[in-house]
């Protein structure tokens, strides 16, 4: 229980945090904790985030989100103990930005906002930064489908992108034809990259997320594949034919 439950709910938590690190009463397993130690916690729970959304579990987003916060005071609490930053600079930061971001609304500039308009504000922001790539801060720790997309998409604003979607297609055929071709199992390792960020290439030319694209496939295939082990049993699927089991996919497919 916290010593002082009254206090607003996010001074609570900072509160809380800093008595988990007290060097001399804090928890021993949170005192051993640095920024590369808590970094996997923090993405598992935008991920726990992500997934509750998707159910569209209200309760268990609440829970998520609150895992989330204590992520972020965390990492601004072992900050602030370094002499970096504090939870203050913090909020402080991201108001400053996203007022920066939406000129339209709080800078009077007018307008509306898209895309275009978006990545222009950020690359003015990378500019000013001294940033040496279009490709600069697009973050190594992104699902790796959702980071080729946003690669090609800071390519594409110089100017190096296939004009329509045919150039992608094309570019499919050949990475297949190389794949197959590749001598070793390090070229095929190399190829099936290549032909991966092709792939994002060409569904990202018909405007569409290469990364929900391929989740919403994954949910529709354990679905189907779960409905199928309930039709045959499940000790008994396993033991069908594949001709079989093809026909309990088509079966389900109708439905599901």
């Amino acid at each position: 229980m916290s010593d002082t439950p009254s206090q607003p709910p996010l001074e609570r938590l900072l509160a809380i945090m800093a008595r988990l690190r007290d060097p001399e009463r804090g928890c021993e397993w949170d005192l051993a904790q640095d920024f590369a130690t808590i970094a996997p916690y923090t993405i598992e729970e935008a991920y726990e985030v992500a997934d509750a959304i998707a159910r569209h579990d209200m309760a268990e987003l609440k829970s998520e989100l609150g895992d989330l916060l204590f992520q972020v005071v965390f990492h601004a609490r072992m900050a602030e103990e370094a002499g970096h930053f504090t939870f203050t600079d913090v909020a402080a930061t991201i108001a400053e930005k996203m007022e920066a971001r939406h000129p339209h609304i709080f800078g009077g500039a007018g307008g509306t906002m898209d895309e275009t308009r978006w990545e222009d504000l950020k690359a003015g922001e990378r500019a000013a930064k001294g940033d040496a790539s279009a490709l600069e801060g697009v973050a190594l720790a992104l699902p790796a489908l959702m980071r080729a997309e946003k690669l090609q998409k800071r390519a594409a604003r110089t100017g190096f992108d296939w004009p329509d979607p045919s150039g992608s297609e094309a570019k499919i055929a050949e990475e297949i034809e190389e794949l197959k071709s590749a001598p070793s199992d390090e070229a095929k390792v190399e190829e099936a990259g290549d032909l991966l960020f092709a792939v994002v290439n060409y569904v990202r030319a018909h405007g569409i997320s290469a990364e929900g694209a391929l989740r919403a496939a994954n949910a529709k295939f354990e679905r189907r594949f779960r409905a199928m082990e309930a039709l045959a049993g499940l000790e008994a699927f396993p033991k069908l034919s594949l001709e079989a089991q093809e026909a309990l996919w088509q079966e389900v497919k109708k439905v599901r």
